[in-house]
Order: structure tokens, then sequence, then C-alpha cells
């Protein structure tokens, strides 16, 4: 860093409270804060999910729709700004293109897609300060950094159980555990995901959609590809293949293949639905960045548990998470269900080698 002022400081704190207001998923929680030649805050903005402005792109709409001009102004930014075209374009040409003259942003961007938007700036002339809260930034998206760097997708895993952890009753009904407004909230985070995954189990037992539909019950506007694990065939008329073409099987039981092979399918935040076995056999080998769990105030005292085969056999070898603050919080209400969130301990984020 070339030497950052106390407003910038405080500038980069509200961007990173700005960043937790976002929605984990494909790209990393990213916050924006715009300041004047005074160091007065002009305009901010944060990334909300896939398909949606980048935090420094909604920072200037932002302020343009307010008429706001940010000529001159300084930028302060969580994440390096990307500098490539992908859902969207490339932020570092919208910070030139809007008249910035100063960016200071905290981590710099490691992804091969994105990396390289700080010398764009500073090759247009845009002066550049990188590193300040770099550590907390990281922090914040370690789960996402993690899969970045094994070049995999962001794992969402999601679960609806009662009290006791049972995904389903003894005799195997488990529809429905939780209410209809969980189940709309678990919609809403397929409609953000590249991909579903459940077991060809699942299939066979349940025969699910695995498509996302909006608060009416209709069509979500965007659906992700519907993927079934596993070597036992999927019935023709099975309701997952559905009639888009969004279906896809793998013959794989090894969920580090799985994930490189929907990872080049253009996969970046994979949703899984599975049952115990499947959910267990990801969180066993390190790849859950988040966990999603819909709570019933039902106890069924035995049942399907949400989990298995996590491969501890004492306390010392627990898997350990904790709560997720972004999104609305690491707990809430929806109906009369609890929604808790959750991230892996960033200790625990290295792949584990092990096989299910």
């Amino acid at each position: 860093m070339t030497g950052t002022s106390t407003a910038e400081h405080s500038a980069m704190l509200h961007a990173l409270d700005l960043a937790r207001q976002g929605v984990r998923g494909a790209n990393p929680l990213v916050g924006a804060v715009i300041l004047d030649s005074a160091q007065k805050v002009l305009s901010t903005g944060f990334h909300r999910g896939a398909t949606t402005p980048h935090a420094e792109a909604d920072a200037l709409a932002n302020a343009a729709a307010h008429g706001v001009d940010v000529t001159g102004a300084t930028m302060v930014v969580t994440l390096e700004p990307c500098n490539h075209t992908g859902r969207t374009g490339p932020c570092s040409q919208a910070i030139i293109n809007a008249g910035v003259s100063r960016v200071v942003y905290a981590a710099a961007d490691s992804t091969a897609e994105a990396a390289g938007g700080a010398e764009a700036l500073a090759a247009a002339g845009v002066e550049v300060d990188g590193g300040l809260m770099a550590a907390e930034s990281a922090e914040l998206n370690h789960r996402w950094i993690c899969a970045a760097a094994q070049r995999r997708p962001f794992v969402t895993v999601k679960t609806a159980q009662s009290l006791d952890g049972m995904t389903a009753a003894q005799d195997g009904t488990s529809q429905w555990i939780t209410g209809s407004s969980a189940r709309a909230d678990g919609h809403a985070i397929r409609s953000r995901a590249d991909a579903v995954l459940v077991g060809t189990g699942t299939v066979l037992a349940d025969n699910p959609q695995l498509t996302a539909r909006d608060t009416a019950g209709g069509a979500a506007t965007r659906q992700p590809l519907r993927v079934a694990v596993g070597r036992r065939p999927v019935p023709a008329d099975a309701a997952i293949r559905g009639t888009d073409g969004r279906f896809l099987q793998l013959a794989e039981h090894d969920p580090a293949d799985v994930c490189r092979q929907l990872y080049a399918h253009g996969v970046r935040h994979l949703m899984i639905e599975g049952g115990a076995t499947l959910t267990g056999a990801f969180l066993r080998l390190g790849l859950a960045d988040e966990l999603v769990a819909y709570l019933a105030p039902v106890l069924l005292g035995a049942g399907t548990p949400a989990f298995e085969s996590l491969g501890v056999h004492t306390l010392a070898d627990a898997s350990l998470w904790r709560w997720d603050e972004t999104d609305g919080g690491a707990a809430r209400f929806v109906g009369a269900d609890l929604r808790l969130r959750l991230e892996p301990m960033p200790a625990a984020t290295t792949l584990r080698t092990e096989q299910p």
C-alpha cells in the first residue's frame, strides 16, 4: 500500500459490512464505497448473487441513479476489481469509464479468469492501492477462495429436517417435514445455483423435479442444471429429466470427480439436495462450503438422519462449523421453521484425500 487515510479505513469497514449482505455462491461477497474528494460517502453497492451487478458496478449505478458525478472520486472495494467479461462486464473498465481516479482494494483476486484488474486500472492512469484489510476480506470469502483454488464449484448443502436431525420418518415418509415458506426459501437458492445435485437413489425413491419455482409456484426465470449422481439408470419418464434438456447424469460415486466434471460444464455454484449418504460423502471430503439447514418444530425419534458416513469416531475428529451471518443472518424464522446457515471453520479448508 502507498498509504490510506482514516476515511478510507472507515469506508473499507463499511464495504465489508455491505459485502455481508450478499449471498454466497458462484461469486465472492464484495462491497464497495465511493468517496468524494473530501472523503465523504457518495455511493455504496454490494454484490447480490449470480447474474446481478458486481459491487463496483452496483455502486456506480446507484450514484448515477441519484445524479451523483463520480469523476475524480475514490472507490474503496473489498476485492480487487475483476478484469474479465463473464456474466457481467469487467469492473475495471466500468471504473475507468466512470472517471474514478483512485481505487483502494482489500484482497487481490487470485483467480486466473478475473485477475489483472489492478494492472488495468493503473495502466489507465487510475491510482491503485491494495492490501487494506486484506485478511478480513479473505476470511470473509475463505471457502469461495478454497473452491476457486481447487477449480471446483462452490458447494451449498441444503437439508430439511426435524429437530432431532431426521429427514424422513421411520417408514420413509418425508413430504413435508418443513412448511411452504422454508420450501420457497430453498427454491430461491436453487434459482441462484448453476446446478442441483441428488443421487440416483433419491431419484428412484422420490422422483423429484428439482426445478426452481417462484413464490407464486411458477417456474423461476433462472433454472439450474439438474444432476443425478450414480450408476443406476434414471427412468426415461423421471421428473428430473424434464423437457428442457437441462439434465445430466454422472455415473460417479466420488464427489471430487463430480465437482471436477461439473466445473468443466461451467458449474460454479452447486447445490446438493441429496440423501444422507451423498451429503455425507461431500462433507467427509471437506467439499461442502455452506450448510443451509431448515429445522421444523417436529420430533421423530427415529428415521433417516440428515448426514451419514462422516468418518467421525471421536469428538476430537468432529467436523467444525461456524454461524454465517450473511444473507439475512445465521438463524432466522421462515414461516414456522428455523433456517440455520453455517460455513466450515477457516482451518477446515483443505481438501481431504480419503474416499467415501
